[in-house]
């Protein structure tokens, strides 16, 4: 087996700037692949590095810790094998690493086996394609009201608003303002990104709740169950979780509530392919809905999170990362009419091009 490691900084055409409550401005996408070669068959996975504001780790830490566990992992043992021992590695290794490392090896096997990786997870039929949201960042109010057009005239039925970065009345002119152009047409939802206090969440979900929302993502900060509790209770609008959910006992947790709070599952905060698809078949047996989403990411990450939607069948899809990027090292993910495919063929469905990247790491095992 040859593993190597690559690093590629992603940008984003169309002037669109990433500008969250949580993560401030963004200026690129710090991008790690692992690229696995037994010789015959290629298998390529992707973490983003630079999401302190979703995990705590900075991207110097994520790329160095990666680096070790790349070195640690017994490349010779069956990836099918390494798969299933991904659960034991959570104690030595952050979510990030075992995301990529779990999506490589997803990747590999189902080439292997001449199947998609939804396929190989068990979905029904063999289109790699789901509908989409589109999240609308902090920007100018007119900016935000033509880029909401735009994704609209593209398709998109499903918008999300980010909020909580200014005044709160900032945010319900917005919102107002989206609901009086587009009507009953367009589903519209919002995230706090954990930015309001106890006190302040259920008197705002309160004053949304007039603009008929799908549902808020995240309005307390992660860890503040009491809160969560309460807003279960009571907000007369459904709540999302996303920073909240990290871990299996998250997960069951949010299972408790019994539909009343909705999941956002996204794999580099539960470790990856196989931990996500059994949260999201927790959900669905007790009656949560739930979200498959992602970080703003390229195309094989996108591709990772768009297989898992095949497979589970969420409630939510929230796959938008790839969509507008302009230096991308890997290929075959497209959007048209609202929707993201993936092309029907082995693996991931996508092409990694190495040469556009940095190599950091290259190994061999025998």
């Amino acid at each position: 087996m040859r593993v190597s490691l690559h690093l590629a900084d992603l940008h984003y055409g169309g002037g669109l700037v990433l500008h969250t409550a949580s993560s401030g401005s963004i200026p690129s996408l710090a991008e790690v692949y692992l690229r696995l070669d037994d010789g015959e068959t290629v298998g390529v996975g992707e973490v983003r590095a630079n999401i302190a504001y979703l995990n705590g780790y900075d991207e110097r830490t994520v790329v160095d810790a990666i680096i070790a566990a790349v070195r640690d992992v017994d490349w010779r043992r069956d990836p099918i094998d390494l798969i299933a021992m991904m659960t034991l590695w959570e104690a030595p290794y952050i979510a990030p690493v075992r995301t990529l490392i779990d999506c490589a090896l997803h990747d590999l096997v189902a080439r292997r086996e001449r199947k998609t990786v939804a396929a190989w997870l068990g979905a029904p039929n063999g289109d790699v394609s789901s509908r989409t949201n589109q999240t609308l960042f902090w920007s100018s109010h007119e900016d935000f009201l033509v880029k909401a057009q735009a994704y609209v005239d593209r398709g998109y039925r499903d918008l999300k608003v980010r909020i909580a970065v200014g005044d709160f009345a900032e945010d319900l002119r917005r919102i107002a303002a989206l609901r009086q152009r587009l009507g009953g047409r367009v589903k519209i939802a919002a995230d706090a990104n954990g930015r309001w206090t106890a006190d302040e969440a259920l008197a705002r979900l309160e004053a949304l709740a007039a603009y008929d929302l799908a549902y808020v993502e995240q309005p307390v900060p992660p860890g503040d169950w009491a809160s969560i509790d309460e807003l279960a209770r009571k907000s007369p609008v459904p709540v999302m979780l996303d920073e909240s959910i990290a871990t299996a006992d998250d997960i069951a947790r949010v299972c408790a509530y019994r539909g009343r709070v909705f999941a956002h599952l996204k794999l580099v905060k539960l470790g990856g392919i196989a931990p996500t698809i059994a949260a999201a078949r927790n959900l669905s047996e007790a009656g949560v809905p739930f979200m498959i989403g992602q970080m703003n990411e390229g195309a094989a990450a996108t591709a990772a999170a768009l297989h898992v939607a095949c497979a589970t069948a969420p409630e939510f899809a929230e796959l938008y990362g790839a969509d507008g990027l302009v230096n991308d090292p890997v290929s075959g993910i497209s959007y048209t009419d609202g929707a993201v495919r993936a092309e029907r063929a082995p693996g991931l469905g996508v092409k990694f091009d190495a040469a556009t990247t940095k190599l950091i790491g290259d190994y061999r095992y025998d």
